[in-house]
Protein backbone atom coordinates (compact mmCIF):
# COMPACT_ATOMS: atom_id res chain seq x y z
CA UNK A 1 0.00 0.00 0.00
CA UNK A 2 1.39 3.40 -1.00
CA UNK A 3 1.05 5.24 2.20
CA UNK A 4 1.00 9.23 1.97
CA UNK A 5 1.81 9.80 6.09
CA UNK A 6 5.35 9.01 5.56
CA UNK A 7 5.33 6.11 8.28
CA UNK A 8 7.73 3.69 9.25
CA UNK A 9 6.68 1.23 10.75
CA UNK A 10 3.80 -1.16 9.72
CA UNK A 11 1.08 -2.00 11.59
CA UNK A 12 -1.05 -4.27 9.09
CA UNK A 13 -0.21 -8.13 8.75
CA UNK A 14 -1.79 -10.42 6.44
CA UNK A 15 -3.62 -11.60 9.43
CA UNK A 16 -4.95 -8.22 10.14
CA UNK A 17 -5.91 -7.58 6.36
CA UNK A 18 -8.52 -11.00 6.78
CA UNK A 19 -10.14 -9.52 9.67
CA UNK A 20 -10.53 -5.79 7.66
CA UNK A 21 -12.07 -8.15 4.88
CA UNK A 22 -14.01 -10.06 7.43
CA UNK A 23 -14.92 -7.73 10.23
CA UNK A 24 -15.06 -4.37 7.79
CA UNK A 25 -15.63 -4.52 4.04
CA UNK A 26 -17.48 -7.75 3.67
CA UNK A 27 -20.19 -6.11 6.09
CA UNK A 28 -20.47 -2.84 4.48
CA UNK A 29 -21.17 -4.57 1.14
CA UNK A 30 -23.72 -6.05 2.62
CA UNK A 31 -24.47 -2.41 4.23
CA UNK A 32 -24.70 -4.02 7.81
CA UNK A 33 -23.10 -1.26 9.18
CA UNK A 34 -23.68 -1.60 12.90
CA UNK A 35 -21.21 -4.53 12.67
CA UNK A 36 -18.89 -2.63 10.57
CA UNK A 37 -18.66 -0.03 13.43
CA UNK A 38 -17.96 -2.63 15.48
CA UNK A 39 -15.37 -4.11 13.33
CA UNK A 40 -13.97 -0.75 12.73
CA UNK A 41 -13.34 -0.27 16.74
CA UNK A 42 -12.02 -3.83 17.54
CA UNK A 43 -9.64 -3.38 14.56
CA UNK A 44 -8.17 -0.35 15.80
CA UNK A 45 -7.66 -1.62 19.75
CA UNK A 46 -5.36 -4.50 17.79
CA UNK A 47 -3.84 -1.59 15.55
CA UNK A 48 -2.57 0.01 18.37
CA UNK A 49 -1.19 -3.42 20.36
CA UNK A 50 0.81 -3.66 17.25
CA UNK A 51 2.63 -0.69 17.46
CA UNK A 52 6.12 -1.29 19.04
CA UNK A 53 6.12 0.11 22.59
CA UNK A 54 8.72 2.82 22.21
CA UNK A 55 6.35 4.26 19.44
CA UNK A 56 2.93 4.65 20.76
CA UNK A 57 3.26 7.85 22.81
CA UNK A 58 4.53 9.37 19.22
CA UNK A 59 2.06 7.68 17.55
CA UNK A 60 -0.99 6.57 19.22
CA UNK A 61 -4.50 6.11 18.38
CA UNK A 62 -4.45 8.97 15.78
CA UNK A 63 -1.52 7.00 13.51
CA UNK A 64 -4.37 3.53 13.81
CA UNK A 65 -6.91 6.30 12.33
CA UNK A 66 -4.65 7.04 9.80
CA UNK A 67 -3.65 3.55 8.58
CA UNK A 68 -7.27 2.00 8.78
CA UNK A 69 -8.70 4.77 6.91
CA UNK A 70 -6.17 4.69 4.21
CA UNK A 71 -6.11 0.89 3.99
CA UNK A 72 -9.89 1.02 3.66
CA UNK A 73 -9.87 3.40 0.98
CA UNK A 74 -7.43 1.56 -0.88
CA UNK A 75 -9.00 -1.83 -0.51
CA UNK A 76 -12.90 -0.05 -1.85
CA UNK A 77 -11.20 1.10 -4.67
CA UNK A 78 -9.60 -1.80 -5.61
CA UNK A 79 -12.37 -3.61 -5.54
CA UNK A 80 -14.64 -1.09 -7.49
CA UNK A 81 -16.97 -0.73 -3.86
CA UNK A 82 -19.26 2.38 -3.82
CA UNK A 83 -16.68 4.44 -1.69
CA UNK A 84 -18.58 7.33 -0.66
CA UNK A 85 -21.66 5.61 -0.08
CA UNK A 86 -20.05 3.36 2.32
CA UNK A 87 -17.80 5.90 3.84
CA UNK A 88 -20.82 8.43 4.22
CA UNK A 89 -23.22 5.48 5.41
CA UNK A 90 -20.64 4.60 8.26
CA UNK A 91 -19.96 8.27 9.08
CA UNK A 92 -23.67 9.12 9.90
CA UNK A 93 -24.49 6.09 11.47
CA UNK A 94 -21.56 5.59 14.33
CA UNK A 95 -22.76 7.18 17.36
CA UNK A 96 -18.65 6.18 17.86
CA UNK A 97 -15.54 8.06 17.43
CA UNK A 98 -13.82 5.63 16.44
CA UNK A 99 -15.99 4.65 13.05
CA UNK A 100 -16.95 8.72 12.55
CA UNK A 101 -13.19 8.99 12.41
CA UNK A 102 -12.01 6.41 9.95
CA UNK A 103 -15.08 7.00 7.54
CA UNK A 104 -14.32 11.18 7.12
CA UNK A 105 -10.42 9.68 6.57
CA UNK A 106 -11.95 7.68 3.53
CA UNK A 107 -13.90 10.84 2.49
CA UNK A 108 -10.80 12.79 2.46
CA UNK A 109 -9.46 10.64 0.23
CA UNK A 110 -12.27 10.18 -1.84
CA UNK A 111 -12.19 14.03 -2.05
CA UNK A 112 -9.12 14.18 -3.52
CA UNK A 113 -11.36 13.24 -6.76
CA UNK A 114 -14.46 14.95 -5.68
CA UNK A 115 -13.92 17.35 -2.62
CA UNK A 116 -17.22 18.96 -3.12
CA UNK A 117 -19.37 16.05 -2.33
CA UNK A 118 -17.37 15.47 0.77
CA UNK A 119 -17.01 19.31 2.57
CA UNK A 120 -20.27 18.89 4.94
CA UNK A 121 -18.90 15.81 6.26
CA UNK A 122 -15.75 18.47 7.23
CA UNK A 123 -17.93 20.86 8.59
CA UNK A 124 -19.84 18.07 11.12
CA UNK A 125 -16.94 16.84 12.17
CA UNK A 126 -15.57 20.31 12.58
CA UNK A 127 -18.25 21.52 15.01
CA UNK A 128 -18.26 17.92 17.16
CA UNK A 129 -19.03 17.92 20.64
CA UNK A 130 -15.86 15.39 20.57
CA UNK A 131 -12.47 17.39 20.41
CA UNK A 132 -10.84 14.47 18.96
CA UNK A 133 -13.21 14.33 15.99
CA UNK A 134 -12.58 18.34 15.62
CA UNK A 135 -8.45 17.38 15.66
CA UNK A 136 -9.37 14.45 13.06
CA UNK A 137 -11.41 16.93 10.88
CA UNK A 138 -8.57 19.94 10.60
CA UNK A 139 -5.76 16.66 10.31
CA UNK A 140 -7.96 15.07 7.34
CA UNK A 141 -8.80 18.41 5.85
CA UNK A 142 -5.25 19.45 4.84
CA UNK A 143 -4.86 17.01 1.94
CA UNK A 144 -8.03 18.53 0.30
CA UNK A 145 -5.90 22.50 0.60
CA UNK A 146 -2.66 20.80 -0.95
CA UNK A 147 -4.62 18.98 -3.89
CA UNK A 148 -7.24 21.97 -4.64
CA UNK A 149 -5.65 25.16 -3.12
CA UNK A 150 -7.45 27.50 -5.07
CA UNK A 151 -11.10 25.81 -4.11
CA UNK A 152 -10.02 25.65 -0.99
CA UNK A 153 -8.92 28.98 0.09
CA UNK A 154 -12.20 30.04 -0.88
CA UNK A 155 -14.05 28.10 0.75
CA UNK A 156 -12.22 28.64 3.80
CA UNK A 157 -12.56 32.13 3.72
CA UNK A 158 -16.55 31.82 3.88
CA UNK A 159 -15.92 29.61 6.80
CA UNK A 160 -13.80 31.97 8.26
CA UNK A 161 -17.00 34.20 8.70
CA UNK A 162 -19.04 31.76 10.36
CA UNK A 163 -20.63 32.25 13.36
CA UNK A 164 -19.53 29.21 14.94
CA UNK A 165 -16.47 29.43 16.95
CA UNK A 166 -15.47 26.00 16.33
CA UNK A 167 -15.50 26.11 12.61
CA UNK A 168 -13.52 29.24 12.62
CA UNK A 169 -11.38 27.38 14.95
CA UNK A 170 -11.55 24.37 12.36
CA UNK A 171 -10.33 27.11 9.68
CA UNK A 172 -7.05 28.00 11.64
CA UNK A 173 -6.12 24.54 12.59
CA UNK A 174 -6.02 23.46 9.31
CA UNK A 175 -3.31 26.06 8.21
CA UNK A 176 -0.82 25.09 11.05
CA UNK A 177 2.35 24.65 8.82
CA UNK A 178 2.82 21.20 9.80
CA UNK A 179 3.92 18.08 7.80
CA UNK A 180 0.74 18.53 5.08
CA UNK A 181 1.35 22.24 4.74
CA UNK A 182 5.27 22.47 4.70
CA UNK A 183 4.66 23.81 1.31
CA UNK A 184 3.35 27.01 3.18
CA UNK A 185 6.87 28.05 3.65
CA UNK A 186 7.18 28.76 -0.42
CA UNK A 187 3.94 30.19 0.08
CA UNK A 188 3.00 31.98 3.18
CA UNK A 189 0.55 34.20 1.88
CA UNK A 190 -1.50 31.55 1.18
CA UNK A 191 -2.70 31.26 4.84
CA UNK A 192 -2.40 34.26 6.11
CA UNK A 193 -4.83 36.18 3.98
CA UNK A 194 -6.75 33.56 5.11
CA UNK A 195 -5.84 33.93 9.10
CA UNK A 196 -5.68 38.28 8.60
CA UNK A 197 -9.49 37.83 8.91
CA UNK A 198 -9.14 36.20 12.36
CA UNK A 199 -6.56 38.84 13.58
CA UNK A 200 -9.53 40.23 15.83
CA UNK A 201 -10.81 37.54 16.98
CA UNK A 202 -12.90 37.69 20.25
CA UNK A 203 -13.06 33.91 21.79
CA UNK A 204 -10.48 32.43 23.29
CA UNK A 205 -10.79 28.91 21.56
CA UNK A 206 -9.97 29.73 18.12
CA UNK A 207 -7.87 32.55 18.89
CA UNK A 208 -5.49 30.54 20.51
CA UNK A 209 -5.44 28.37 16.97
CA UNK A 210 -4.27 31.45 15.49
CA UNK A 211 -1.42 32.09 17.92
CA UNK A 212 -0.25 29.43 17.86
CA UNK A 213 -0.42 29.10 14.36
CA UNK A 214 2.03 32.50 13.61
CA UNK A 215 4.03 31.00 16.35
CA UNK A 216 4.77 27.92 14.38
CA UNK A 217 5.15 29.80 10.94
CA UNK A 218 8.44 31.65 13.17
CA UNK A 219 10.37 28.75 13.37
CA UNK A 220 11.29 29.03 9.50
CA UNK A 221 9.52 32.45 8.93
CA UNK A 222 10.26 34.55 11.63
CA UNK A 223 10.33 38.05 10.14
CA UNK A 224 6.97 37.53 8.11
CA UNK A 225 5.86 37.31 11.26
CA UNK A 226 7.42 40.39 12.99
CA UNK A 227 5.14 42.02 10.20
CA UNK A 228 1.93 40.90 11.47
CA UNK A 229 3.36 41.06 15.20
CA UNK A 230 3.85 44.74 14.05
CA UNK A 231 0.40 44.77 12.76
CA UNK A 232 -1.07 43.14 15.12
CA UNK A 233 0.18 45.40 17.77
CA UNK A 234 -0.13 48.64 16.14
CA UNK A 235 -4.28 47.63 15.67
CA UNK A 236 -4.91 48.66 19.24
CA UNK A 237 -7.36 46.02 19.30
CA UNK A 238 -6.81 44.07 22.39
CA UNK A 239 -7.62 40.59 20.76
CA UNK A 240 -4.87 41.58 18.00
CA UNK A 241 -2.35 42.48 20.58
CA UNK A 242 -3.53 38.93 22.54
CA UNK A 243 -2.71 37.03 19.22
CA UNK A 244 0.57 39.10 18.90
CA UNK A 245 1.83 38.35 22.54
CA UNK A 246 0.83 33.94 21.42
CA UNK A 247 2.75 34.53 18.31
CA UNK A 248 5.84 35.58 19.94
CA UNK A 249 6.50 32.23 22.62
CA UNK A 250 9.00 30.82 20.19
CA UNK A 251 10.66 34.37 18.71
CA UNK A 252 11.00 35.27 22.24
CA UNK A 253 13.53 32.60 22.90
CA UNK A 254 15.51 34.12 20.55
CA UNK A 255 15.53 37.39 20.38
CA UNK A 256 13.53 38.65 23.61
CA UNK A 257 14.62 42.42 23.44
CA UNK A 258 13.01 42.61 20.16
CA UNK A 259 10.10 40.68 21.48
CA UNK A 260 9.88 43.05 23.95
CA UNK A 261 10.32 46.39 22.21
CA UNK A 262 7.11 44.87 19.42
CA UNK A 263 4.87 44.28 22.37
CA UNK A 264 5.90 47.38 24.73
CA UNK A 265 6.50 45.64 27.34
CA UNK A 266 9.67 45.23 29.61
CA UNK A 267 9.28 41.24 30.62
CA UNK A 268 7.65 38.10 28.40
CA UNK A 269 5.92 35.19 30.34
CA UNK A 270 5.00 32.10 28.56
CA UNK A 271 4.02 29.16 30.97
CA UNK A 272 6.75 28.81 33.86
CA UNK A 273 9.19 31.21 31.74
CA UNK A 274 9.60 34.74 32.54
CA UNK A 275 12.01 37.06 30.18
CA UNK A 276 12.46 40.17 31.51
CA UNK A 277 14.36 42.90 29.61
CA UNK A 278 16.12 43.61 33.04
CA UNK A 279 18.28 40.66 32.89
CA UNK A 280 19.90 41.71 29.49
CA UNK A 281 22.18 44.42 30.40
CA UNK A 282 23.40 46.92 27.61
CA UNK A 283 19.65 46.66 26.20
Amino acid sequence: MNNEWGLDMNILNDEMEKKIQNDIIDCVLQEEYDLAINGISNILGELYANIPDNKRISYGRVHTIKVLSEYLYTRLVEIDAPVYHIASSVFKKSNDLKGEGVSLGVLSFYGLDNHKKVLPYFESAAVSSEWDLREFAQMFFRKLIKKYPKEMKGYLLKLVKSEDANIRRFVSETLRPVQENKWFYKNPDYPLSILKNMFQESLAYPRTSVGNNLSDLARRLPDLVYESVRELVNSGDKNSYWIAYRACRNLVKKEPIKVMDLLKVDEYKYKKRIHKRSEYPGN
